[in-house]
């Protein structure tokens, strides 16, 4: 351990001084969901709080990307402005991120007036470097709509993976970048017409000019110290060959293109965004009498992207190219993107509502963010998509939280409490176990620190819990409850070790569980240790000091709390489905004399079984009351053969028979559905009817 715990720190020594951490822009057309704090929030801030608790200089740098077309598109829905859309988001977006502790050094908006004009700036550099293509090309155009189709306002089919509902620039299902005339049947988003093209200009970024350059930096370069997802989908870009990348769009909302020609047109919101990092440090900087360029231009800073695995090739690809374009900006050191957390076995959606939202999170759950924090860290989708299910989020809480740290923490304060009165007690002689536990606290630090920096944020909060572990083993094993009735100073010597965990969990679990650290600091009436203090300092909390009353750092989750939110997504998915549900159209009007002509008979179900090879047919004898016959029904997946024997039926006798698989159908079982979509048979009154009476 000794060793490992030296060369850790000589590594950490030639590490940089400096960081630049960045998080990915979320679009402002909706609030934030957990799927946005697991893939990239929560990390995020966690390593930005680590490297601040580690002595570093650290810019968090975030900000609404307010440019993009699903936010024109809820414009439109709803018949307001984009930019009444953009306004009303990112005040529930910034809300949200301070609610849960999110600790960006400057949150800002891609509709600023710095971030327009470093964008255009940005734009102009490489415009007059000759770093663009100019070229007029046939772009989809919806003539209804008198528009060109860039991104979401074309949907088609993914010539990768065959998705059918893929956007114009990317597909949601496979990751692919593409370009809206790459779809395979494209439709226009805005009037469900099929396209023309027609001829527009644009500017567009020659990939293929840096894709050498990419190849080195990437393949070469990075190939060890990035993530196995990243790494593998910039491979798969680089080996399939880059090619030239259109930089500007056919829009009205968003930054003007800058130059003779650019009228109409706006830059492409993944070439504005991305500088978005920069005109927020820039804002950052200027409110804090700092100078921006050593965060982005200098060698010796790291530059971090946390983003989600949909954003990829633009961290990796595009936005390098960019900055090696423009020729003064270093380059990102690592790019640590998550896969996507699904929600109770399905995908998140926000059009379909089924998510959980962070401003309804905290009307449910209060002063509970570090539960949702822990519990999306302990299950982050690292390296797989990973599912959240609120009886996991009710497990870590009750097993984890309030049984390990928790318990813990009680203990201690508690017993400090009533044998000391608060005051942290003067140890006597340690014994070998005494010393043990105190050896391991010192090397909890460096144990985390390893996890932290390879972004195994999952292990690394596992590795926070395993202090809390080695604490209530501890006082478990050397029962102080017992020995206070019998050795005194023993006890006192317990006691304080168990002080020291606590003092040490209180600062070590500041990234992770940020609100319970400063709850934890109050209740010790310490504030004073940083993280190298752990490992350096033979005292963390001093006899003679102190300490405050006990107060739980977590509350027990009840089954009926999980209960109310599993019957909340249940109906949200029955609202959407009856929102979406495709009601076929009525038939043609009919005489009465047709209906006339239909003989409907109660039947009674004989016999039932499966149709081999056959998932939705069950062959039935069924007794109509004038004879017994086979009917073939497209009941299997409602119904099992067992629980239809017996049933009373409605029968139409007189339907032309069928060969269905070989079978004759000589009749047909009225079904329909009821209020929950599931079918059921059309019963006549059970206690009336009776085999053969016809129904009119």
């Amino acid at each position: 351990m000794i060793i490992f715990v030296v060369k850790l720190q000589e590594f950490m020594s030639k590490d940089p001084k400096r960081y630049t951490i960045t998080a990915a822009l979320p679009y402002t057309n909706g609030p934030i969901h957990i799927g946005h704090l697991a893939g990239v929030y929560v990390p995020a801030d966690i390593y930005a709080r680590y490297k601040r608790l580690t002595g570093n200089d650290v810019a968090f740098i975030c900000g609404s990307d307010e440019h993009g077309v699903p936010i024109t598109i809820k414009a439109k829905k709803e018949g307001v402005t984009p930019q009444e859309i953009v306004d009303r988001y990112h005040a529930i977006i910034k809300q949200s991120f301070l609610d849960f502790g999110i600790t960006f050094d400057n949150y800002s908006r891609t509709s600023s007036k710095i971030h327009h004009d470093t964008a255009s700036e940005f734009f102009m550099t490489l415009y007059n470097k000759n770093e663009f293509v100019e070229e007029v090309s046939e772009q989809l155009y919806d003539a209804e709509a008198n528009q060109f189709l860039a991104d979401r306002f074309v949907v088609g089919t993914c010539p990768k993976c065959g998705n059918e509902e893929s956007y114009g620039d990317q597909c949601e299902k496979c990751g692919t970048s593409h370009n809206a005339t790459d779809l395979i049947n494209p439709k226009s988003a805005i009037t469900g017409n099929v396209p023309s093209l027609k001829a527009t200009k644009h500017w567009f970024l020659p990939l293929n000019k840096h894709e050498a350059f990419l190849k080195e930096w990437i393949l070469e370069g990075h190939k060890k110290d990035w993530k196995a997802n990243v790494y593998g989908q910039c491979k798969s870009w680089l080996d399939d060959g880059l090619r030239p990348r259109a930089v500007t769009r056919d829009l009205d909302w968003g930054i003007p293109v800058p130059v003779p020609g650019g009228e109409g047109k706006v830059l492409y919101v993944w070439f504005d965004a991305p500088i978005g990092y920069i005109s927020a440090t820039k804002e950052w900087a200027a409110r804090e009498g700092k100078d921006w360029e050593p965060y982005w231009k200098d060698e010796d800073t790291k530059l971090v992207h946390f983003i989600g695995k949909d954003n990829i090739v633009f961290h990796c690809i595009i936005f390098p190219a960019m900055l090696k374009a423009e020729g003064s900006y270093i380059l990102p050191d690592n790019v640590p993107a998550n896969e996507f957390l699904n929600l109770e076995g399905n995908k998140l959606s926000t059009s379909k509502n089924w998510a959980v939202w962070l401003p309804d999170y905290l009307l449910d759950f209060p002063n509970q963010q570090d539960v949702l924090r822990y519990a999306l860290t302990a299950n982050a989708p690292e390296t797989k998509d990973n599912d959240f299910t609120w009886k996991d989020f009710q497990a870590r809480n009750n097993n984890e939280l309030v049984a390990i740290f928790g318990n813990f923490i009680n203990r201690v304060v508690v017993l400090t409490n009533k044998y000391y009165d608060g005051i942290v007690p003067t140890p006597s002689e340690f014994s070998t176990i005494d010393e043990e536990t105190l050896a391991t606290i010192k090397a909890f630090p460096s144990v985390i620190e390893s996890s932290l920096e390879r972004y195994r944020f999952r292990e690394a909060s596992q590795e926070l819990m395993n202090l809390a572990r080695l604490g209530n083993k501890y006082l478990a094993d050397e029962e102080p409850w017992k020995l206070i009735k019998t050795d005194e100073a023993r006890t006192k010597t317990i006691m304080y070790v168990a002080l020291q965990i606590a003092s040490a969990l209180s600062t070590l679990c500041e990234p992770f569980l940020p609100f319970t650290s400063t709850k934890l600091k109050n209740i010790l009436n310490s504030n004073e240790n940083k993280w190298e203090d752990i490992s350096t300092k033979e005292i963390l909390i001093s006899a003679g000091h102190q300490i405050g009353k006990g107060e739980l750092l977590f509350s027990k989750i009840e089954d009926t709390e999980i209960q109310a939110q599993l019957d909340k997504l249940e109906a949200s998915k029955k609202a959407n489905e009856a929102a979406n549900k495709v009601v076929e159209p009525q038939k043609d009007t009919i005489a009465f004399d047709d209906f006339t002509k239909l003989d409907l008979r109660v039947g009674t179900i004989l016999e039932a079984e499966k149709m081999p090879k056959a998932k939705k047919l069950l062959v039935l004898k069924v007794d109509t009351g004038i004879d017994i016959r086979t009917i073939v029904s497209g009941i299997a997946e409602s119904f099992t053969a067992e629980e239809v024997v017996g049933k009373k039926v409605t029968v139409l006798v007189n339907l032309a028979p069928r060969a269905l698989r070989g079978v004759e159908s000589e009749g047909m079982i009225l079904m329909t559905e009821n209020a929950d979509g599931k079918l059921v048979f059309v019963n006549p009154d059970d206690a009336n009817a009776s085999n053969g009476l016809p129904i009119s």
